[in-house]
Protein backbone atom coordinates (compact mmCIF):
# COMPACT_ATOMS: atom_id res chain seq x y z
CA UNK A 1 0.00 0.00 0.00
CA UNK A 2 1.13 3.72 -0.71
CA UNK A 3 0.94 6.17 2.05
CA UNK A 4 -2.07 7.98 -0.13
CA UNK A 5 -3.87 4.63 0.17
CA UNK A 6 -3.41 3.97 4.05
CA UNK A 7 -4.47 8.00 4.95
CA UNK A 8 -7.55 7.11 2.57
CA UNK A 9 -7.80 3.65 4.05
CA UNK A 10 -7.51 5.10 7.29
CA UNK A 11 -10.05 7.71 7.25
CA UNK A 12 -13.05 5.67 5.75
CA UNK A 13 -12.37 3.37 8.49
CA UNK A 14 -12.45 5.80 10.80
CA UNK A 15 -15.61 8.00 10.14
CA UNK A 16 -17.60 5.27 8.03
CA UNK A 17 -18.22 6.70 4.59
CA UNK A 18 -16.84 8.16 1.56
CA UNK A 19 -18.29 11.57 2.28
CA UNK A 20 -16.92 11.47 6.13
CA UNK A 21 -13.20 10.59 4.43
CA UNK A 22 -13.65 13.13 1.89
CA UNK A 23 -14.05 16.22 4.44
CA UNK A 24 -11.81 14.53 6.96
CA UNK A 25 -8.89 15.05 3.60
CA UNK A 26 -10.18 17.66 2.15
CA UNK A 27 -10.33 16.40 -0.98
CA UNK A 28 -13.25 15.50 -3.09
CA UNK A 29 -15.41 12.09 -3.24
CA UNK A 30 -14.74 10.60 -6.28
CA UNK A 31 -10.77 11.21 -5.36
CA UNK A 32 -11.34 9.17 -2.44
CA UNK A 33 -13.08 6.27 -4.20
CA UNK A 34 -10.94 6.24 -6.88
CA UNK A 35 -7.25 5.81 -4.16
CA UNK A 36 -9.93 3.12 -2.14
CA UNK A 37 -10.43 0.97 -5.73
CA UNK A 38 -6.82 1.23 -6.21
CA UNK A 39 -5.36 -0.11 -3.16
CA UNK A 40 -8.11 -2.81 -3.14
CA UNK A 41 -7.00 -3.64 -6.65
CA UNK A 42 -3.21 -3.74 -5.63
CA UNK A 43 -4.37 -5.74 -2.59
CA UNK A 44 -6.37 -8.22 -4.18
CA UNK A 45 -9.22 -8.25 -1.59
CA UNK A 46 -12.04 -5.45 -0.91
CA UNK A 47 -10.79 -3.30 2.71
CA UNK A 48 -14.97 -2.33 3.01
CA UNK A 49 -18.60 -3.66 2.46
CA UNK A 50 -21.14 -1.33 0.75
CA UNK A 51 -24.24 -0.87 1.93
CA UNK A 52 -26.79 2.07 0.21
CA UNK A 53 -23.68 4.60 0.74
CA UNK A 54 -22.53 2.88 4.10
CA UNK A 55 -18.88 1.51 4.30
CA UNK A 56 -18.41 -1.51 6.86
CA UNK A 57 -14.10 -2.91 6.79
CA UNK A 58 -14.25 -6.83 5.97
CA UNK A 59 -12.85 -9.00 8.39
CA UNK A 60 -9.20 -8.32 6.14
CA UNK A 61 -9.70 -4.71 6.71
CA UNK A 62 -10.32 -5.47 10.63
CA UNK A 63 -6.81 -7.41 10.62
CA UNK A 64 -4.87 -4.85 8.88
CA UNK A 65 -5.93 -1.98 10.53
CA UNK A 66 -3.95 -2.66 13.85
CA UNK A 67 -0.45 -2.02 11.88
CA UNK A 68 -2.31 0.89 9.67
CA UNK A 69 -2.78 3.06 12.80
CA UNK A 70 0.46 2.76 13.61
CA UNK A 71 1.97 3.69 10.44
CA UNK A 72 -0.77 6.69 10.55
CA UNK A 73 0.52 7.76 13.71
CA UNK A 74 3.71 7.90 12.45
CA UNK A 75 2.92 9.97 9.37
CA UNK A 76 1.55 12.27 11.83
CA UNK A 77 4.49 12.94 13.63
CA UNK A 78 6.65 13.21 10.59
CA UNK A 79 4.29 15.53 9.30
CA UNK A 80 4.20 17.86 12.90
CA UNK A 81 7.70 17.67 12.88
CA UNK A 82 7.73 19.43 9.61
CA UNK A 83 5.46 21.52 10.80
CA UNK A 84 7.40 22.55 13.90
CA UNK A 85 10.47 22.71 11.34
CA UNK A 86 8.87 25.21 9.18
CA UNK A 87 7.97 27.00 12.15
CA UNK A 88 11.51 27.42 13.48
CA UNK A 89 12.30 29.14 10.23
CA UNK A 90 10.15 31.62 10.48
CA UNK A 91 10.51 32.37 14.31
CA UNK A 92 9.95 29.76 16.94
CA UNK A 93 12.16 29.04 19.83
CA UNK A 94 11.37 25.94 22.21
CA UNK A 95 13.60 26.00 25.98
CA UNK A 96 13.95 24.26 28.73
CA UNK A 97 14.45 26.22 31.69
CA UNK A 98 15.49 25.63 35.59
CA UNK A 99 12.21 26.61 37.36
CA UNK A 100 14.58 29.23 39.39
CA UNK A 101 14.87 31.38 36.63
CA UNK A 102 10.88 31.86 36.22
CA UNK A 103 10.05 34.17 39.02
CA UNK A 104 11.74 37.49 38.16
CA UNK A 105 14.50 36.79 35.11
CA UNK A 106 12.33 34.66 32.83
CA UNK A 107 9.26 37.08 32.42
CA UNK A 108 10.90 40.08 32.07
CA UNK A 109 13.54 38.85 29.56
CA UNK A 110 9.87 37.62 27.52
CA UNK A 111 8.94 40.73 27.95
CA UNK A 112 12.20 42.48 26.91
CA UNK A 113 12.36 39.89 23.64
CA UNK A 114 8.55 39.98 22.49
CA UNK A 115 8.39 43.94 22.22
CA UNK A 116 11.96 43.56 19.75
CA UNK A 117 10.74 40.38 18.04
CA UNK A 118 7.32 40.04 18.50
CA UNK A 119 6.64 38.00 15.11
CA UNK A 120 8.81 35.40 17.35
CA UNK A 121 6.84 32.63 19.43
CA UNK A 122 8.66 31.30 22.36
CA UNK A 123 7.61 27.70 23.82
CA UNK A 124 8.90 27.15 27.33
CA UNK A 125 9.35 24.30 29.25
CA UNK A 126 10.44 24.67 33.27
CA UNK A 127 11.96 21.42 34.28
CA UNK A 128 14.70 20.36 36.24
CA UNK A 129 18.53 19.67 35.35
CA UNK A 130 17.97 15.88 34.47
CA UNK A 131 14.96 16.54 32.72
CA UNK A 132 16.09 19.67 31.14
CA UNK A 133 19.29 17.47 29.48
CA UNK A 134 16.86 14.52 28.47
CA UNK A 135 14.90 17.05 26.39
CA UNK A 136 17.86 18.60 24.60
CA UNK A 137 19.52 15.51 24.04
CA UNK A 138 15.80 13.97 22.71
CA UNK A 139 15.63 17.16 20.47
CA UNK A 140 12.90 18.26 22.34
CA UNK A 141 14.21 21.99 22.96
CA UNK A 142 16.59 23.76 20.94
CA UNK A 143 18.67 24.71 24.45
CA UNK A 144 18.54 24.32 28.05
CA UNK A 145 19.37 26.62 30.52
CA UNK A 146 20.27 25.51 33.66
CA UNK A 147 22.72 25.77 37.15
CA UNK A 148 25.63 24.46 37.56
CA UNK A 149 25.32 21.77 34.32
CA UNK A 150 27.82 18.86 33.86
CA UNK A 151 30.14 19.16 30.40
CA UNK A 152 28.89 16.91 27.83
CA UNK A 153 30.26 15.44 24.69
CA UNK A 154 28.42 17.01 21.40
CA UNK A 155 26.84 19.54 24.11
CA UNK A 156 27.67 23.19 23.29
CA UNK A 157 27.67 25.69 26.63
CA UNK A 158 27.22 29.21 26.72
CA UNK A 159 28.06 30.75 29.95
CA UNK A 160 24.94 33.45 30.60
CA UNK A 161 26.22 34.50 34.47
CA UNK A 162 28.23 33.50 37.57
CA UNK A 163 25.65 33.73 40.09
CA UNK A 164 25.99 32.35 44.23
CA UNK A 165 24.34 30.57 46.91
CA UNK A 166 22.53 32.88 49.53
CA UNK A 167 21.11 32.29 52.95
CA UNK A 168 17.52 33.46 53.14
CA UNK A 169 16.00 33.43 56.09
CA UNK A 170 12.87 34.85 58.33
CA UNK A 171 13.71 38.10 59.76
CA UNK A 172 11.67 37.42 63.64
CA UNK A 173 14.74 34.81 64.13
CA UNK A 174 17.62 37.71 64.63
CA UNK A 175 17.65 40.64 66.55
CA UNK A 176 18.98 43.17 63.47
CA UNK A 177 18.99 42.07 59.49
CA UNK A 178 22.19 40.52 58.53
CA UNK A 179 23.87 41.35 54.78
CA UNK A 180 26.56 38.00 55.70
CA UNK A 181 26.51 34.46 56.89
CA UNK A 182 28.51 31.48 57.99
CA UNK A 183 27.61 27.82 58.48
CA UNK A 184 28.56 28.94 62.23
CA UNK A 185 25.65 31.33 62.02
CA UNK A 186 23.13 28.89 60.98
CA UNK A 187 23.86 26.18 63.38
CA UNK A 188 21.73 27.75 66.13
CA UNK A 189 18.96 27.69 63.50
CA UNK A 190 16.38 25.68 61.45
CA UNK A 191 17.86 24.62 58.52
CA UNK A 192 15.35 23.75 55.57
CA UNK A 193 17.67 21.46 53.31
CA UNK A 194 17.27 21.29 49.47
CA UNK A 195 19.87 18.78 49.55
CA UNK A 196 18.38 16.46 46.94
CA UNK A 197 17.12 19.43 44.66
CA UNK A 198 20.12 19.07 42.20
CA UNK A 199 23.19 20.18 41.77
CA UNK A 200 22.87 23.22 43.86
CA UNK A 201 21.56 21.22 46.74
CA UNK A 202 24.93 18.51 46.42
CA UNK A 203 26.88 22.04 46.26
CA UNK A 204 25.39 22.92 49.74
CA UNK A 205 25.58 19.38 50.95
CA UNK A 206 28.77 18.95 50.21
CA UNK A 207 30.13 22.22 52.30
CA UNK A 208 28.43 21.30 54.87
CA UNK A 209 29.89 18.11 55.32
CA UNK A 210 33.41 19.45 54.95
CA UNK A 211 33.10 21.93 57.56
CA UNK A 212 32.66 19.20 59.96
CA UNK A 213 30.29 21.25 61.65
CA UNK A 214 26.91 19.86 63.60
CA UNK A 215 24.00 20.97 61.11
CA UNK A 216 20.77 19.00 61.17
CA UNK A 217 18.07 19.80 58.99
CA UNK A 218 14.11 18.59 60.10
CA UNK A 219 12.49 19.66 56.97
CA UNK A 220 13.95 18.73 53.06
CA UNK A 221 12.13 19.72 49.96
CA UNK A 222 13.33 18.95 46.94
CA UNK A 223 12.16 22.62 45.53
CA UNK A 224 13.50 25.97 46.16
CA UNK A 225 10.17 27.41 45.71
CA UNK A 226 8.95 25.28 48.52
CA UNK A 227 11.90 26.22 50.57
CA UNK A 228 11.60 29.88 50.17
CA UNK A 229 7.94 29.60 51.35
CA UNK A 230 8.70 27.53 54.21
CA UNK A 231 11.36 30.47 54.98
CA UNK A 232 8.30 32.77 54.98
CA UNK A 233 6.28 30.66 56.86
CA UNK A 234 9.10 31.13 59.46
CA UNK A 235 10.01 27.37 59.85
CA UNK A 236 13.81 28.18 59.20
CA UNK A 237 16.77 29.15 56.97
CA UNK A 238 17.82 27.82 54.04
CA UNK A 239 19.95 28.36 51.40
CA UNK A 240 19.26 29.05 47.89
CA UNK A 241 20.52 30.46 44.67
CA UNK A 242 20.08 34.36 44.56
CA UNK A 243 17.58 35.01 41.51
CA UNK A 244 15.22 32.46 43.56
CA UNK A 245 15.57 34.50 46.99
CA UNK A 246 15.06 37.27 45.41
CA UNK A 247 12.51 35.93 43.19
CA UNK A 248 10.24 34.92 46.87
CA UNK A 249 11.60 37.56 49.19
CA UNK A 250 8.27 39.40 50.91
CA UNK A 251 8.37 41.67 54.33
CA UNK A 252 9.00 38.31 56.40
CA UNK A 253 12.03 37.63 54.84
CA UNK A 254 16.09 38.62 54.50
CA UNK A 255 18.80 37.50 52.28
CA UNK A 256 22.51 37.28 52.89
CA UNK A 257 25.44 36.90 51.12
CA UNK A 258 27.10 33.67 51.98
CA UNK A 259 30.74 33.44 52.96
CA UNK A 260 32.57 31.90 51.67
CA UNK A 261 31.08 32.07 48.69
CA UNK A 262 30.05 29.56 46.42
CA UNK A 263 29.55 30.29 43.23
CA UNK A 264 28.23 29.06 40.33
CA UNK A 265 27.72 29.32 36.46
CA UNK A 266 24.11 29.44 34.45
CA UNK A 267 24.66 28.15 31.06
CA UNK A 268 22.62 27.60 28.26
CA UNK A 269 23.03 24.72 26.34
CA UNK A 270 22.65 23.34 23.14
CA UNK A 271 23.37 20.08 20.51
CA UNK A 272 27.16 20.93 18.75
CA UNK A 273 25.13 19.06 15.88
CA UNK A 274 22.20 21.45 15.45
CA UNK A 275 23.01 25.36 15.62
CA UNK A 276 21.36 27.57 16.91
CA UNK A 277 18.79 29.65 15.40
CA UNK A 278 19.40 33.41 15.45
CA UNK A 279 16.30 34.35 17.15
CA UNK A 280 17.40 31.81 19.82
CA UNK A 281 20.69 33.40 19.85
CA UNK A 282 19.23 36.49 20.79
CA UNK A 283 16.69 35.23 23.49
CA UNK A 284 19.63 33.88 25.32
CA UNK A 285 21.26 37.79 25.01
CA UNK A 286 18.46 39.32 26.52
CA UNK A 287 18.10 36.48 28.69
CA UNK A 288 22.05 37.47 29.98
CA UNK A 289 21.03 41.02 30.24
CA UNK A 290 18.44 40.71 32.46
CA UNK A 291 20.13 38.50 34.93
CA UNK A 292 22.89 40.79 34.87
CA UNK A 293 20.37 43.43 36.12
CA UNK A 294 19.33 41.48 38.86
CA UNK A 295 23.29 41.79 40.41
CA UNK A 296 26.43 38.96 40.70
Amino acid sequence: MRLRHIEVFHAIYTTGSITGAANMLYVSQPSVSKVLAHAEQQLGFSLFHRNKGKLSPTAEAEMMFPEINKIYQQLNTVKQLAQNIQRGKSGMINIAVTPALGFDVLPKAMQLFNQAHPEVAINIKTVHNTEALQSLLEHKCDAAILYSSPSLPGVVERKLSSQEMVVMYPKDAFDDTPEFMTLEDLQAQDIIGIWESGPLGEMAWRHIEQSGLNIETHIQVDTYYIAARMVDAGLGCCLVDRLTAEGNKTEKTGIARFEPKLRFDVKALSLSSRSLAKVCDSFLDTLTNVIACHGQ
